[in-house]
């Protein structure tokens, strides 16, 4: 009866062990989306980074651009500004804003979004990660998106 009750038990402690380490989980990649539909409001403003109040659109035909905008690390763009309404969502690293008047400067990270500035000198440096960022400009076929700075 030992032997019996030995041998069952032996039985037992092996299969459980077989079925505990059986692995379900599949090689596929788990989705990144919930079984529902979402949205979240990434940015919603009338005023630039710096406070400044956004101008009337004009009263011509209107254009939508977005660019996707690769910055290595330790960069510097070139001093610019925009004619038009434009905001930038940082798919990868970081960025900071300068503001050219007085040096006023804001980091932008992985998942933000910033709220550009319209004619006002500015440029982005990076750090040691660098930049990517989307940016979506608001304007119209006869305005450039960007216009260089001395």
């Amino acid at each position: 009866m030992i032997k019996k009750n030995v041998s069952g038990t032996t039985l037992f402690v092996v299969f459980s062990s077989l079925l505990l380490s059986c692995d379900n989980s599949s090689n596929e990649p788990q989705s990144e989306y919930s079984d529902k539909i979402e949205s979240v409001t990434l940015l919603k403003t009338t005023k630039s980074w710096d406070g400044t109040t956004y101008p009337a659109y004009p009263s011509t035909q209107p254009e939508i651009s977005v660019l996707k905008i690769a910055v290595p690390p330790n960069s510097a763009l070139n001093w610019h500004k925009h004619p038009v309404i434009n905001a930038a969502y940082v798919e990868k690293g970081e960025i900071q804003i300068e503001r050219k008047e007085d040096g006023k400067t804001q980091w932008v990270r992985k998942g933000q979004v910033l709220p550009e500035m319209v004619n006002t000198g500015h440029r982005g440096k990076t750090g040691e990660q660098g930049a990517t960022l989307i940016v979506f400009y608001s304007g119209t076929p006869d305005i450039p998106l960007s216009e260089p700075l001395q």
